[in-house]
């Protein structure tokens, strides 16, 4: 089982950076791929990005490709996402999870959750 707690979400300037951090608990931590996640209000869950379980290969939505990274600490059990040249459009609450059936971009296969961080990107 994994436990998910994501951070480093804010107000950030249309163009700026945000680096969102989700720190993992569980002894099998790098048995799971896992991803980020977005929902901004009136709107479904969308994918952003997914990371393998070694972390060899990422998978991006075309809204962040160029712009977002995605990458995992295995030895210290945490998954990152690196946010550029954010848009008023990526303003959202991002949530990490987790999946043991590999990197997917579909929400229903992954069965680990975080409580979420808002990004507020402001134009």
């Amino acid at each position: 089982q994994v436990q998910l707690v994501e951070s480093g979400g804010g107000l950030v300037q249309a163009g700026g950076s945000l680096r969102l951090s989700c720190a993992a608990s569980g002894r099998t931590f790098s048995s799971y791929a896992l991803g980020w996640f977005r929902q901004a209000p009136g709107k479904e869950r969308e994918f952003v990005a997914a990371i393998t379980e070694s972390g060899r290969n990422t998978y991006y939505a075309d809204s962040v490709k160029g712009r977002f990274t995605i990458s995992r600490d295995n030895a210290n059990n945490m998954v990152y996402l690196q946010m550029n040249s954010l848009k008023p459009e990526d303003t959202a609450v991002y949530y990490c999870a987790a999946a043991s059936v590999g990197a997917t971009r579909s929400p229903r296969l992954y069965g680990y959750w975080g409580q979420g961080t808002q990004v507020t990107v402001s134009s």
